[in-house]
Parts: structure tokens; C-alpha cells; sequence
């Protein structure tokens, strides 16, 4: 049986067991942050980050661009 492998949209790195990372679903008007679970991961539009910083950069390049609109 093949196995999902999930990367990070920030480094690259791919992995098929994540353990300590981080889910963000998010629109134009709303983030949320999610500890990793695979209903969580695979739900549509999900966002995978493979630690706490690089989930940062994300809602940080997230909260400037809502903040220019």
C-alpha cells in the first residue's frame, strides 16, 4: 500500500509519517491552525508546514496581506 506523503509549503520537505507538524486552513477572511491530524491534513485547501516557524511565515505573509487590503 503507497502512503500519502505530505510537504512542507514553505521548505519542501516531504515526509509520510508527520508527527509534529502543523495544518493551516485558511480563506481571504479566516486562518485557522490546526495540530497535525490526517482528517485535518487532508481536508481541501489544507496548508502543511513541517514545524512551528515555518507555519509562522505563512500566517505572517497571511495577516500582512489581509492587512493591505
Amino acid at each position: 500500500m503507497i502512503g500519502t506523503s505530505y510537504r512542507c509549503e514553505i521548505c519542501g520537505t516531504e515526509d509520510e509519517n508527520p508527527v509534529r507538524w502543523i495544518v493551516v486552513q485558511c480563506n481571504e477572511a479566516q486562518l485557522t491552525v490546526f495540530k497535525w491530524t490526517k482528517e485535518a491534513a487532508d481536508a481541501p485547501h489544507a496548508r502543511h508546514y513541517c514545524g512551528e516557524a515555518h507555519a509562522q511565515v505563512y500566517i505572517s505573509r497571511w495577516l500582512e496581506s489581509a492587512c493591505e487590503k
